[in-house]
This record gives C-alpha cells, structure tokens and sequence, in this order.
C-alpha cells in the first residue's frame, strides 16, 4: 500500500473529529512514512508495520470518543464515545448491542415514567383541591408533592445509573483497547 492511500484511508476514518486533529494524526503517521524511507524501508512494508489503517482510524475514533467523554461529560460525548466504542467490532457489536439497547430501553423507560409522575403529582397539586372535595386539601398538596419528589428521585438515580453505564462502557473500551495494542505493535 502507497503512502498515499494509507493516509487517504486514515482520514477517511477518522472523518467527524475536529479537522485540527485529523491534521495532527496524519503528520503523525506521515513522519512514520518519513522515517522509514530514510531507513531505506519501502512504503508498503511501512504501511505493512502500521497495520490496517481502517482499524487504525477506529481505534484512534474511540480513543478521541473516550477523552471527549472524560473532559465533557454531556450527553454528546457520551454518545459519541459509546458510538466509538461499538465501532471498535462487528463481534463487539454484536456482543454489546442487545445488552446495550435493553439497558437503555429499561433507563428510557424509568426516565419516561418519572416526568410522567412528575407532570402527575402537579396536576394533584394544583387542581387536587378544586376536584376532590371529599379528602383534606392538605392532603391532597402533600401527595401530590410526595408524587412530585418520587418522580425527582427515580429521575436522579436513573440519571446516576446511565452515567455508571457510560462510565463502565469507556472503561471496558479502555480494555479493549489496550488488549488490542499487542496485536497492533507486531
């Protein structure tokens, strides 16, 4: 493989981060390039040694993923690091994929009915007075803000447990990655 088309299949993976550290990437592997032929090595064994520069551009994907995650913490880096990290492999996908989409549909689903409780306990709240007219109207406030305050607490533990979730999946991407390093050095 020419250098050339080495670095166009780089770039061509690593399209979507910042056009900054695309640039840095390729002058990184250029040098390699750069090195070699002044070691009298020819492009193709270069390329050979660097390995498959599609799975390069993927492991160099997630790793960006995973520090954006760490230095942001939004919900689009964790995206973006979850997205990076079932990238890594067709076997990880297919591994990681039903477990990941049953967990996120069960925290979906909590999230889901908390703001349904939430909306739920304002309406006892505020119109629990006017359309009961057999309980006391204190009553009625205070389960209607017992409803409200349930809602606040299954919102905040399921927020705390998906933030777990991405934690734990940049952790085992981490691992992944760093299993994989052997195989990419020989």
């Amino acid at each position: 493989m020419s250098r050339q088309l080495f670095l166009d299949r780089l770039r061509a993976g690593l399209r979507g981060l910042p056009a900054q550290a695309i640039d840095d990437i390729a002058a990184d592997y250029e040098a390699h390039f750069t090195d070699g032929a002044a070691a009298g090595r020819s492009e193709a064994e270069v390329a050979a040694a660097l390995g498959d520069p599609d799975r390069l551009a993927r492991e160099l994907y997630a790793e960006a993923g995973l520090k954006r995650w760490e230095a942001e913490r939004n919900p689009s880096a964790a995206a973006q690091a979850v997205f990076a990290i079932l990238g890594l492999g067709a076997i990880d996908v297919l591994v990681l994929l039903p477990i990941l989409l049953s967990i996120g549909g069960t925290l979906f689903g909590f999230f889901i009915a908390a703001v349904a409780c939430l909306g739920a306990g304002g309406v006892v709240f505020a119109a629990g007075p006017f359309v009961v007219h057999d309980a006391p109207i204190a009553a009625v406030m205070l389960a209607g803000l017992g409803l409200m305050a349930g809602a606040a607490s299954v919102a905040s533990v399921t927020a705390l447990v998906t933030i777990g979730c991405v934690n734990a999946l940049v952790w085992y991407g981490r691992l992944h990655m760093r299993l994989l390093k052997p195989a990419l050095d020989s």
